[in-house]
């Protein structure tokens, strides 16, 4: 059946800005007692949130993970991305084809908080074609690989989540759009692993994130 809507997962899949939040979350906690090489701190955290680890940090540093830890983390994030921070190549054209072809219906729903996700719209310019419609893991009873932000996302949209194309590129997030019933296709550029996202039940993998559009017809096409 032709999709009516995409929800799209934002960190890794709109914006480029994993390398830049976990080199700070490295930083934050080898400063804290527990230091470990960029590599390892991306296999621990992408695709999770940080709160969501609190036993294997404090277990790690020795320290409880507070509030203010947290707040400076937030803070020191926030100014690196600022500086950084580039869309994914492709994803601003493929959005914007996108918006203009399934009428509006398009959201952002991410594990991430609601500060990190719209500052990363704005600045890499995706902010006007998801409009009211981003959604993030941290007020939803349950954050990924649950699937209530993707839910949400749909009943906003108005659109069952069984006609919905969900974009992921981590397998917590493609295991949070198959909860919620929806179509899962997973961004693969080289280097990632496609197993996993197989794995975690993605139909469709992709490289290019310029060819959405051109992806997206062709299964419609195929559907008709």
């Amino acid at each position: 059946m032709p999709f009516q809507a995409i929800l799209f997962d934002c960190d890794g899949v709109l914006v480029d800005s994993e390398p830049i939040t976990m080199r700070v979350l490295r930083d934050c906690l080898a400063e804290s007692g527990w230091d470990m090489p960029l590599a390892e701190c991306m296999a621990r955290f992408v695709g999770v949130t940080v709160r969501s680890r609190t036993e294997q940090i404090e277990a790690r540093t020795g320290q409880p993970l507070t509030d203010g830890w947290m707040d400076d983390f937030y803070a020191r994030r926030n100014a690196a991305l600022a500086a950084e921070l580039q869309a994914v190549p492709g994803a601003v054209p493929a959005v914007q084809a996108l918006h203009a072809r399934l009428d509006g219906r398009l959201a952002c729903a991410s594990g991430a908080d609601r500060h990190k996700v719209e500052m990363q719209l704005r600045q890499v310019g995706l902010a006007p074609y998801f409009g009211p419609h981003v959604f993030s893991g941290h007020e939803m009873p349950h954050s990924k690989p649950a699937p209530d932000v993707y839910l949400a996302a749909a009943a906003a949209l108005e659109v069952a989540p069984a006609r919905c194309l969900v974009v992921e590129d981590t397998p917590t997030g493609v295991q949070a759009g198959v909860s919620a019933g929806a179509a899962v296709w997973g961004y693969c550029p080289p280097g990632a692993d496609g197993a996993a996202l197989r794995a975690a039940g993605a139909l469709q993998l992709f490289d290019d994130m310029g060819a959405l559009p051109a992806l997206m017809a062709a299964a419609t096409l195929q559907n008709q």
